[in-house]
């Protein structure tokens, strides 16, 4: 039994057991009042409409590789999984993964997962879920350019903005990654029109959102533009998720200004981490010391210093 018939049944048994007759009338009230606000959501105009098919459901790929970030592709798996259209029967998304091959990979704090399905037999995707993870072979970048042409969604979550950017797909489209990662992915894909203190952005099929919860609220807006404001509303409800960015891209304006590194409070140059002077590695440039996270990251530094040592404004 999946989650959403063990709470449809967990309710009804609930109910069945007596409730409080004032209990009920407090849970007839907000429910009352949540149709109220259901009703007037109803109202709300999508922008950009997708057509879900008139039977079946919608095929969603996530694609996954070592390191894979657990709350990137289970967030919006989530979202995905517990959406409820009362005029269709059963899950309307079909979920599953899909790698290079079916060998396990191991995502972030070491879940193992074993991939249901390899890049020669995946499923034709409608939406396809990028999360921020290290792989990035050549046969991944075709996958994804293939399955892109015909796909409703492309989107990427976190810093899976850099693998999407790989395939070439996003070159003068408009993009976002996690705000730790704004410096470095301007560094390495000029050509995208990136944009800072966005919860997600949308450009024709292609779709990124910014760090790791951005990934539900992107998710959500799909949902938003397949089945409307008041079936991602109640989605959102029964996930019991208050965050609100999936109606307001621009929501995560705290990110817009790239943070001063200080003397008193020295931040990596390359991913503006807070690093700790007396045992960050350090490199001299033009009279002054930068300090780094890790040394990857002062290698990168050194390489084109600069590039990091200028002010990025975008």
């Amino acid at each position: 039994m999946n989650r959403r018939e063990l709470l449809k049944r967990s309710a009804a048994l609930g109910l069945a057991a007596g409730t409080p007759s004032l209990v009920a009338g407090k849970l007839f009230a907000e429910t009352s009042g949540l149709q109220a606000k259901s009703a007037t959501e109803k109202t709300k105009p999508v922008s950009n409409p997708l057509a879900p098919p008139a039977h079946g459901s919608i095929p969603v790929a996530f694609l996954v590789s070592e390191g894979a970030v657990i709350i990137d592709f289970c967030g919006p798996w989530e979202v995905f999984e517990n959406v409820n259209v009362p005029s269709r029967a059963g899950n309307p998304f079909q979920l599953y993964t899909v790698a290079e091959t079916t060998s396990p990979i191991h995502a972030s704090g070491g879940m193992k997962i074993i991939p249901e399905y390899t890049f020669d037999t995946a499923p034709a995707p409608k939406v396809i879920v990028i999360p921020a993870q290290d792989g990035s072979s050549e046969a991944m970048m075709d996958w994804i350019r293939k399955a892109t042409k015909n796909t409703d969604v492309t989107m990427s979550v976190c810093t899976g903005a850099f693998v999407l950017a790989r395939t070439g797909l996003l070159s003068g489209r408009a993009a976002t990654t996690h705000h730790n990662s704004y410096r470095s992915f301007v560094m390495q894909f000029p050509d995208v029109q990136f944009k800072r203190g966005a919860r997600f952005v949308e450009d024709s099929n292609l779709a990124s959102s910014g760090g790791l919860s951005c990934g539900i609220d992107l998710a959500l807006r799909v949902v938003e533009r397949y089945f409307g404001r008041e079936v991602t509303s109640k989605t959102a409800y029964q996930l019991e998720y208050q965050g609100q960015g999936w109606k307001n891209p621009d929501s995560n304006s705290i990110y817009l200004k790239e943070l001063a590194s200080t003397e008193a409070h020295p931040l990596c140059p390359v991913c503006k981490m807070d690093v700790d002077k007396s045992t960050a590695p350090k490199s001299a440039y033009k009279g002054k010391i930068y300090y780094f996270c890790s040394r990857d990251h002062k290698e990168q530094f050194d390489a084109t210093p600069e590039k990091f040592a200028g002010a990025l404004d975008q």
